[in-house]
């Protein structure tokens, strides 16, 4: 994939910008850190350069000067809500998220439960973090949250929430989702350092929408649809446009907070130092794109993939239709089709020819590889054993696993574990080439080429098991599925 994003340049720009605005306040800067610290998989893919971790290396640039609060709603305890992309719980993932930060270099200062009145699984979760030494502090539901500010930015607003004590001038307020209160938790703090006569400001740090990017720039539309199960928009910023002239783009809950966001900053300081929710903002990630081409192709490729996934959530019985179908009108606004990516059209056509569950792999120098399900292989660990053949420039013909290894792996499945499908699974082959590369110098060498398999695109004509879909995860493959599951024989 031809590189679009010059990641240490954003680097540099992006902590400079920070430190500006720390320095625009004065004592304190509450950060609003929106989408993931790192892992941002999303952002990797959508500007090719971009490093997953690149918003964690930004701040291990301003260790010293930076903590973290961590935010998560009571409801979401109460409820249990999981990660999606995890498939954990938004308390587990906190746990997660603090051993991570600390390990990293990252201060992790305190953990606030907001919306809390009295749930008994949030004041559970709270005194485990105790017992663990972090720090915990409730914020509560507010009567007329957003729209009363008068009541909201009162000693019976604002002023019931625990203050949280903080020691550095960075806070950076993330949490393990959306909706878990993070912007109320920064106005919550401001209310509190101003009565204290702490001078503290508040910015955002969203990387998407691009903010001086056009409003339908393929990174913005593949923005909308990967949050299009919330119903997010792009819209051009209409308080930027009034108050400089300047066209720039911002998404729909902010826009639409903002005449609130105002009049809480003048009844706090008497004044708001933003014009606009643009103004807000400090993310550099629209200076940083080198190549306009390749992130724009980057972006699109994700759109059809949020189809995709869109599409296998609804097929599973998931309340997924408007998603799928608000994805579908992003589509036709790129002017693209599933058939836009290649390893769709290669995995279908193969499938239609044969009659059997096929994949298809695209490879960095973009040859197209293809495979067949067989009475030993599934199609994917097939696709897998072809793929690193050719990557090692083995022959096609060599067995990477000697035959007669099948058969007792197979028996194992059938004969003793229970399963129906004696077929290998990408996992139980790649198992099956481990062993094979003690002895073998082709298996070894065909070992070798897995790292190479990262980043790769793969398609396949069929609903994957969940076995096939971790493995494919584990070697950083973007895969998609068309949302059909193939009946097999129980042979």
């Amino acid at each position: 994939m031809r590189i679009g994003f010059d990641n240490e340049k954003y680097l540099k720009m992006q902590s400079e910008n920070i430190r500006k605005r720390i320095e625009k306040f004065g004592d304190k800067l509450y950060l609003e850190f929106g989408g993931k610290l790192f892992d941002d998989y999303h952002a990797a893919r959508v500007l090719p350069g971009f490093a997953p971790d690149s918003k964690l290396k930004m701040l291990l640039q301003m260790s010293d000067q930076a903590e973290v609060i961590i935010v998560i709603g009571a409801d979401a305890i109460e409820k249990n809500k999981k990660r999606e992309d995890l498939g954990i719980t938004y308390d587990k993932d906190v746990l997660r998220l603090i051993e991570e930060y600390r390990n990293c270099g990252l201060y992790v200062g305190s953990v606030v439960v907001t919306m809390f009145s009295g749930q008994p699984a949030a004041i559970s979760f709270k005194e485990k973090l105790e017992k663990k030494g972090i720090k915990v502090y409730r914020h509560y539901a507010i009567e007329g949250y957003p729209t009363n500010v008068r009541h909201i930015v009162s000693d019976e607003g604002f002023g019931k929430n625990d203050y949280i004590e903080t020691s550095r001038p960075l806070v950076v307020v993330t949490a393990p989702g959306p909706g878990s209160g993070k912007m109320a938790t920064c106005l919550s703090q401001m209310y509190h350092d101003h009565k204290r006569g702490i001078k503290a400001g508040y910015a955002k740090f969203e990387t998407f929408p691009i903010w001086n990017i056009p409003l339908k720039h393929p990174i913005n539309l593949a923005y909308e649809a990967a949050t299009a199960d919330l119903n997010d928009v792009n819209m051009i910023d209409p308080f930027h446009l009034e108050a400089y002239g300047e066209t720039t783009v911002n998404y729909n809950r902010d826009i639409e907070i903002f005449p609130v966001l105002n009049a809480m900053f003048e009844e706090i300081y008497g004044e708001n130092p933003y014009k606009s929710p643009t103004d807000m903002g400090v993310n550099m990630a629209g200076n940083c794109i080198i190549d306009d081409d390749a992130v724009s192709e980057a972006s699109l490729m994700e759109i059809i993939r949020r189809y995709y996934k869109a599409l296998k959530s609804m097929v599973q019985g998931d309340d997924t239709e408007n998603e799928v179908y608000k994805i579908e009108l992003l589509m036709k606004q790129a002017k693209i089709t599933t058939d836009d990516r290649k390893v769709t059209v290669a995995a279908k056509e193969r499938a239609a020819k044969l009659g059997v569950p096929t994949a298809a792999i695209e490879l960095s120098d973009g040859t197209i590889i293809t495979s067949k399900t067989s009475d030993l292989l599934g199609a994917s660990a097939a696709l897998i054993l072809n793929a690193l053949k050719y990557l090692g420039d083995i022959d096609d013909n060599i067995h990477l696993i000697a035959p007669n290894a099948f058969e007792p792996i197979q028996d194992l499945k059938t004969k003793y574990l229970g399963s129906i499908n004696p077929r290998l699974h990408s996992d139980e082959v790649l198992i099956a080439l481990a062993l094979s590369a003690l002895e073998d110098i082709n298996a070894k060498k065909a070992m070798e080429q897995l790292p190479k398999l990262s980043g790769c695109q793969v398609h396949t004509s069929d609903m994957l098991s969940d076995v096939d879909i971790k493995t494919f995860k584990k070697l950083g493959v973007d895969l998609t599925s068309e949302p059909v599951y193939t009946k097999r024989k129980k042979s």
